[in-house]
């Protein structure tokens, strides 16, 4: 299978990010749009207060888990699926925030 056969199956932003890039600057390229969708989500859906190191272990196993996730966002839609992931908390966030603040008005 060639280049373009292999970049025909990709989704979108892979697709994207292969046909602009080598695959050495383009795999980097893609680890760093997964690991920030990645802890915008995480910021957004499920991050509390924590102390300083054991934030730190959580993001050293976010970055190393989006290793695995980068590999798998070549063939499949892991990056697009974190967009929507994130755009739907942000949307309940402000929802959120605009129900707490019409409650405490009120």
């Amino acid at each position: 299978m060639g280049d373009e056969a292999v970049k025909e199956h990709m989704w979108p932003i892979a697709q994207a990010i292969f046909t602009e890039m080598d695959p050495n600057t383009g795999a980097k390229v893609l680890f760093a749009i997964i690991f920030v969708l990645c802890v915008l989500v995480y910021k957004l859906g499920f991050a509390k207060k924590l102390p300083l190191l054991k934030a730190a272990v959580v993001y050293a196993v976010l970055f190393f888990g989006c290793s695995v996730l980068t590999f798998l966002g070549y063939f499949l839609p892991i990056a697009e699926g974190l967009s929507i992931t994130a755009l739907i908390l942000a949307v309940y966030k402000v929802r959120l925030h605009q129900a707490k603040k019409g409650r405490n008005a009120a």
